[in-house]
């Protein structure tokens, strides 16, 4: 009986420290829930063998060997219900427990890490220590070193190590990237430049692009228009400002802050731009459709009787039959609105478009009605 006890609780200590493992990593998995029975089960074996004992200890009589037995058969029980439950879920009782005692190398490892990039920055980077990213880096691995050194429990322990790590790559990339920001720098400043110049020669075919809009189509084709030369200017100015704080800076030793005030100038230039196209990709789509108005209206018809070939062909002409042919009516009102002397073609086109979006959703809704059947 002493034995089959012995050998219970053994084997019940190893089970019991696994289990706390799994709960403490992976509580999502339920394994306490499962352990509970067979603890339970133990702990009512393992009373049941002090109870004999304190009865029936320095006895010798047939009821103590019947008490002995009994508990015998009920702590080997209990010890098969235990090395069951062990062997049903031992790969993640036997991993469990070995993550757990490899925490604590987990993150002196991670601390490791965190002062070989810290020490390299300090006699490799000192050259950079001003420059933001080497900055922001540094305070942030700091920071992680500090939630590290703090955390208690193992998956606090474990996310914390894990970022020490990811800030500590982060800082050694920031270094890895610093000795080219200069040169890199240099050359966004020289770009702006000439991209600059480049857009305010495109910016003189504006203003007599809307004055040609103003001449020779309705007004209402323009309208929307009508402030995008000031726009245009006043993105230029910004970039040209933009510019001039970047040579200020990369003159002053901050490289990365003329990297970034130079993507704020290309940012300004590519508004610039936008407006500039806006003004002249309209006189050149409005001439067009002056030229051949009824080019752009065939196109959408032809789109349309495709659509309704596909409502016919897929027997959906219940669903969108009636839908499609009121975009017929649509397109014949549009067509005749190009009347007097200055239609306002601008109108004409958006409208077209307009029925042109309509029918492509109608059609992509067609082609998924089809695939769901």
């Amino acid at each position: 009986m002493v034995a089959a006890f012995l050998d219970m609780d053994n084997r019940q200590s190893i089970a019991a420290a696994a289990v706390d493992a799994s709960a403490e990593l992976t509580p999502e998995r339920g394994i306490r829930r499962a352990w509970e029975p067979v603890r339970d089960g133990c702990y009512q074996a393992a009373t049941a063998y002090l109870a004999a004992e304190d009865q029936f200890e320095n006895v010798q009589t047939p009821a103590a060997t019947a008490a002995y037995e009994q508990v015998t058969r009920q702590l080997v029980a209990a010890t098969q219900t235990l090395d069951e439950f062990y062997r049903t879920h031992r790969g993640h009782l036997e991993e469990s427990t070995a993550m757990l005692a490899a925490v604590p190398q987990l993150a002196q490892q991670a601390l490791q890490v965190a002062s070989a990039a810290q020490h390299r920055v300090q006699t490799e980077g000192a050259a950079y220590a001003g420059y933001p990213s080497m900055r922001d880096r540094g305070a942030a691995l700091d920071a992680a070193v500090v939630a590290l050194q703090g955390a208690r429990g193992a998956n606090p322990v474990r996310a914390a190590a894990a970022r020490v790590r990811e800030e500590s790559a982060a800082l050694e990339k920031a270094l890895a990237a610093a000795p080219s920001k200069e040169r890199d720098a240099a050359h966004a400043v020289s770009s702006v430049t000439t991209r600059i110049a480049a857009v305010q020669t495109r910016a003189e075919r504006l203003a007599p692009a809307y004055s040609a809009l103003l001449r020779e189509f309705n007004a209402a084709s323009s309208a929307d228009l009508a402030h995008n030369d000031r726009k245009s200017r006043t993105h230029i100015e910004q970039a040209q400002t933009d510019l001039q704080q970047a040579q200020k800076a990369l003159t002053a030793g901050n490289p990365e802050g003329a990297l970034d005030l130079t993507a704020a100038a290309r940012t300004h230039l590519v508004d610039a731009e936008a407006n500039v196209d806006g003004v002249t990709d309209r006189l050149l789509l409005l001439r067009d459709v002056r030229e051949n108005p009824r080019s752009k209206e065939n196109e959408i018809r032809f789109r349309l009787r495709d659509a309704q070939m596909l409502a016919v062909n897929r027997g959906l002409v219940r669903e969108w039959g009636s839908v499609l042919d009121a975009q017929l009516e649509r397109i014949d009102r549009i067509a005749g609105t190009l009347t007097g002397r200055h239609p306002d073609y601008w109108a004409y086109v958006t409208q077209l478009d307009a029925v042109s979006v309509f029918i492509a959703e109608v059609v992509q809704k067609m082609r998924g009605h089809t695939a769901q059947r």
